[in-house]
């Protein structure tokens, strides 16, 4: 292949919508639960968008800027896996705060009527109380731009207000560009941070219904079983040489029993969960029906007084006599767990106490919620004194504590990489906004990169890149406002949150790949205190362009300065140096340029070559799995950047890490057996046991052969196969510490050691 060769950007096939349309189609039809039904409906409705949308050219999906007639900094409403729908998620309607503004302006109830009031003298005051109060909020980064328009005119920067107010006009009746209304300012994140709010909890505690089972078991042993015990002594007095009705009742006894039939009949009709006691086969069920025809003065027919006999007989045979020791200790056992609270009565507890904090935040304090039932709520609610709450329900109060980062990940609220990229952005943006000297100007821009964490990536093809928070033109409009200090070396600034965070990241998920969103997070950062060194995202193996932007260069070089001659360099047959000179050669010839984004066509060609050939041909998503899996593992995905560059500093150290590490290979390891797709599964192993290696690599060679000594005590505490799957793996690792090497097609000894990837063109060994 020409690697100068223009060629015709590529554009997404309908496919992908097509299946998830019939997808939601049939959940629409199928589902048993009408909210799901509705919600898969909708679903549907906007991936019909996104179908009519690229039938009739309206839609580019695989362009940055995928919706006709709007530009790349509009947010647009993105469905998974990246395909827009063609709407604008700061378009639809007006919202109820839009609407409030217009009447309170006395204007019409249009955008574009607002968007013009907001730029009069009214207006501007209007906005600036709001920048100074602070009672705003940005739900998408849209609603930040008039904000900035008015910062700029009170700055005295007229030209900049007027030229992004131009800029933002041709969409002034179809998107929002007003803040909405909020009870005080942003919480300051640099502090604490949450996953969720006090009102997130509300409502996943008001989505809880009562367990059926649990209260039909409840019903019935507060209800029906001393009930039944009630019906069994009154047959019992009944009983001579210990067979019921041996004795003929008497006229009080039919009155006692008529008096228990009608209070059948009212606990029938106000506790309807269990209805064991309807089947007239049932021992309840035979006492009450003989009862009832006694009553009612008919004689029992020989089978059921047979039936009637026999049932009060297995009653007592089963839990003694009504009133005996045995009897009296089981039904009070019973008693006190009836009594016990349902966790849907507790969680109706919690949510009265959560109402009294402010919704939209985390909680500060979560202990104070949690403490057993007081004197005070039994009076109220008729809970018991000192009923515990159940740890279901702590784990939904708990998911909203506010706290330091690394407190939520220590505390188990951040369980993985991925949730912890869905906090970052919250930290980033107030350690970004820092850049700006005025204080109103910060919040509102750490406001404005909030939200634009929010913002959910494109599919995109042909090396294009993502929407930075750069190109927004309210930021751009006061990017000259920035400090040029920020990011310095022994400063509080971006480089310091950096390494925290990817020391946080390291440390606590050492077997997980940087999930994208975190890299981007990092890559904010990074070009904040102007660090040099790029972050690389995990490249999707179906659409990928056999090809490599020139960042991937550079992380690889970086990684050969730091791993070069290391064990992790000898078990993946890197010539680091060759990289190095490659970086040098390219970077000196100028990269590939063309109407299309740079690439790196050297790197290109290296990672086919190690991936068993050039892709040239022979397309398949397992065979760019490969190539993709190769750049994984020349840049170490980002780990050196981090150590090399960033200079984190991982603790207890990188032994314990790379024995984490070995701990997710075999926990991974163990789901392969009788997996029917066990291939996405062998792949997160192998990145785990690249993760591994690298660690491995910064220790000292005596501390290499010790970890390897300590493999066999892991493996045994998992599955058995798990040691017969990973032992060519194992045999490889050993080989590579001792100073061996593997053969050209990654094995070693016959086949029996073997250089762990995961990705294959031709099946898995593992399998």
């Amino acid at each position: 292949m020409d690697d100068n060769a223009e060629q015709q950007p590529l554009t997404a096939a309908p496919a992908y919508p097509a299946a998830q349309l019939a997808k939601a189609f049939t959940t629409a039809l199928t589902h048993e639960d009408p909210a799901t039904r509705r919600r898969a409906e909708e679903r549907g409705q906007r991936w019909r968008a996104v179908l009519s949308g690229m039938a009739a050219g309206r839609l580019r999906v695989g362009s940055r800027t995928p919706v006709a007639g709007l530009p790349a900094w509009v947010t647009p409403e993105v469905l998974r896996g990246g395909f827009a729908t063609g709407t604008a998620s700061a378009g639809g309607p007006l919202q109820p705060y839009e609407s409030e503004a217009a009447r309170s302006f006395g204007v019409p109830a249009e955008r574009r009527a607002l968007f013009a009031h907001c730029l009069t003298e009214a207006g501007l005051a209007w906005l600036w109380a709001r920048l100074d109060d602070g009672h705003y909020e940005v739900g998408v980064p849209e609603e930040a731009a008039l904000l900035t328009v008015a910062w700029l005119v009170r700055h005295g920067a007229t030209d900049g207000a007027l030229d992004l107010a131009a800029e933002l006009e041709p969409f002034a009746d179809r998107l929002r560009f007003l803040p909405r209304p909020a009870d005080g300012p942003a919480p300051d994140p640099t502090a604490a941070v949450h996953r969720n709010t006090v009102s997130d909890a509300v409502d996943t505690l008001v989505r809880r219904r009562p367990n059926a089972a649990v209260e039909t078991q409840r019903e019935a042993l507060a209800v029906w079983q001393p009930f039944g015990d009630e019906l069994l002594a009154h047959w019992l007095e009944t009983a001579g040489n210990g067979r019921v009705l041996e004795l003929a009742p008497d006229t009080e006894w039919l009155a006692r029993g008529a008096a228990l039939l009608a209070r059948y009949r009212q606990l029938a009709a106000e506790h309807t969960h269990c209805t064991k006691h309807r089947d007239p086969k049932q021992n309840l069920g035979i006492l009450r029906g003989a009862l009832e025809e006694t009553v009612a003065g008919r004689p029992l027919d020989a089978r059921r007084l047979g039936l009637l006999r026999h049932a009060a007989q297995s009653m007592v045979r089963r839990r003694g006599l009504p009133g005996s020791a045995p009897h009296t200790a089981l039904r009070g056992q019973q008693a006190r767990q009836a009594a016990l609270p349902s966790h849907h009565a507790l969680a109706q507890l919690l949510l009265r106490r959560l109402a009294e904090l402010p919704q939209d935040t985390g909680i500060t304090e979560v202990p104070p919620l949690l403490t057993p039932v007081t004197e005070q709520e039994e009076r109220e609610t008729g809970l018991p004194t000192g009923a515990e709450v159940p740890p279901v329900i702590r784990r939904v109060v708990e998911a909203a504590l506010s706290a330091p980062i690394g407190t939520l990940v220590e505390r188990g609220v951040v369980p993985s990489a991925e949730v912890l990229a869905e906090l970052v952005p919250q930290l980033v943006a107030a350690t970004t906004a820092r850049a700006y000297d005025d204080g109103t100007l910060r919040a509102l821009m750490a406001a404005n990169h909030r939200a634009f964490g929010n913002r959910r990536s494109l599919l995109l093809l042909n090396l294009e890149r993502q929407v930075r928070v750069e190109e927004l033109p309210w930021v751009r409009a006061v990017a000259g406002h920035r400090s040029a200090v920020i990011g310095k070396p022994g400063q509080d600034g971006a480089l310091t949150v950096l390494r925290q965070l990817g020391e946080l990241a390291v440390q606590a998920f050492p077997g997980t790949i940087l999930p994208n969103p975190l890299v981007r997070e990092l890559g904010v950062l990074a070009r904040q205190c102007d660090l040099g060194a790029p972050f690389v995202e995990e490249l999707a193996a179906d659409i990928f362009m056999d090809t490599f932007s020139p960042k991937f260069l550079t992380a690889a070089r970086i990684a050969g300065e730091l791993l070069g001659g290391t064990l992790y360099e000898r078990y993946y047959g890197i010539d680091y140096a060759a990289i190095r000179n490659l970086a040098i050669t390219e970077t000196g010839t100028a990269l590939t340029r063309s109407s299309r984004p740079r690439t790196s066509p050297g790197f290109a060609r290296l990672c086919a070559e190690r991936a068993g050939g050039t892709s040239s041909g022979s397309w398949s998503v397992a065979a760019n799995g490969t190539v993709i899996e190769q750049a994984q593992i020349l840049t170490t995905h980002n780990l050196a950047t981090l150590v090399h560059r960033v200079e984190i500093t991982p603790q207890p150290g990188f032994a314990d890490l790379a024995h984490r590490c070995f701990a997710t290979v075999c926990r991974l390891t163990a789901r392969v057996q009788g997996n029917p797709r066990p291939l996405p599964t062998i792949k997160d192993a192998a990145y785990a046991w690249r993760q591994m290696l690298f660690h491995l690599s910064l220790c000292p060679a005596d501390e290499q052969r010790r970890f390897l000594t300590g493999l066999a005590e892991e493996t045994a505490r998992h599955p058995a196969h798990v040691a017969t799957r990973l032992s060519p793996a194992l045999a490889g690792l050993a080989l590579t510490v001792e100073g061996g090497a593997f053969d050209t097609d990654g094995t070693a000894d016959g086949g029996r050691a073997r250089r762990f990837l995961g990705w294959s063109r031709t099946g898995h060994w593992m399998r």
